[in-house]
């Protein structure tokens, strides 16, 4: 662990005193569970979205893409029940508009923030017209219950998430494709120079992205059993915030997967607390929105960065 990674952990740590002093109803084994249960889909969305921003992308309009990888097993579920179709759906729709994302700022040479950022006006009109203002809801519980067994006596969402951690970890540190992205989010030009595929890179991360969000729509149906209209809208802000409190760089070429996952949990943590002693859920977006000003206020300070490199980061 690094520096940065004790430091969150630390944090993590400090947080839960505080609230457990703050609050009779925060150190308890439910809330517990109900805090690293939250944490699923966006520990899955932080992973892609670690890999988006280490090769110096971004992609604002996931949440949305959750939404609607939702809708899609939603409707499965809703028409038959099938609980291993829904599987299946959630990822392939998930890779599926990936791709999408791809194509627009990876084939279209358009800047990953503009790209995403019209995507996300697309996918939201999508989401409104496909649920046509009303929430799926009463969902079938075949999934939650197929989802909530265990395998070798670990509990399949714990299993997911240390296999996604595994293999994306596998891919950044022992294969070709990690030394390519960081590579292209250190310095692009350089690396095309180099001769590194970077257009098939950085196709290749957008729709692993999206397949990883897919899988947290999986999870997301199966605990709520419903799909509302504003799902996934703060998720982005989330994932972004988490993974840069975990010390990837916004500008590429530096990752850290355990720091996003120290960061997911720090996130959650904070938002729990706040909400048990009574700040208003409205406020959290807020306190994410602070995080990531006062850390990529202090990187900019303490590595004597102009702010202007913030704006011609690698799109």
């Amino acid at each position: 662990m690094n520096g940065r990674e004790w430091s969150l952990l630390v944090a993590c740590l400090l947080a839960i005193a505080i609230f457990s002093v703050a609050s009779p109803h925060y150190a308890t084994q439910g809330n517990a569970v109900t805090v690293l249960r939250n944490s699923i889909e966006l520990l899955l969305i932080g992973l892609g979205m670690t890999l988006l921003l280490a090769m110096g992308g971004v992609d604002v309009s996931i949440g949305i893409v959750m939404g609607l990888a939702a809708i899609a097993i939603g409707r499965i579920l809703g028409a038959d029940g099938s609980p291993f179709v829904a599987l299946v759906a959630g990822p392939l729709v998930g890779a599926l508009l990936g791709c999408v994302t791809a194509a627009v700022v990876v084939l279209g040479r358009v800047p990953a923030i503009v790209g995403t950022l019209g995507l996300l006006g697309v996918y939201r009109t999508a989401v409104f017209a496909l649920l046509g203002g009303q929430w799926l809801s009463g969902l079938p519980s075949s999934l939650n219950d197929l989802l909530a067994t265990t395998v070798l006596g670990i509990p399949v969402p714990a299993l997911v998430i240390a296999v996604a951690y595994l293999i994306v970890w596998l891919a950044l540190r022992r294969t070709p494709y990690g030394l390519h992205l960081l590579a292209i989010g250190n310095s692009e030009e350089k690396a095309r120079l180099s001769g590194i595929p970077v257009i098939k890179v950085r196709f290749l991360t957008f729709v692993i992205s999206g397949v990883l969000t897919g899988i947290a729509a999986t999870f997301y149906v199966a605990t709520y059993r419903n799909v509302e209209t504003s799902i996934g809208s703060t998720s982005a802000l989330d994932a972004i915030a988490a993974v840069i409190l975990g010390g990837t760089s916004i500008l590429g070429g530096r990752c850290s997967l355990l720091g996003t996952v120290l960061g997911v949990l720090l996130l959650r943590i904070l938002q729990n607390g706040l909400l048990l002693i009574g700040v208003p859920s409205l406020w959290q977006p807020v306190v994410t929105g602070v995080l990531i000003i006062g850390v990529l206020g202090f990187e900019a300070v303490s590595n004597r960065l102009p702010l202007t490199r913030f704006q011609r980061a690698p799109a």
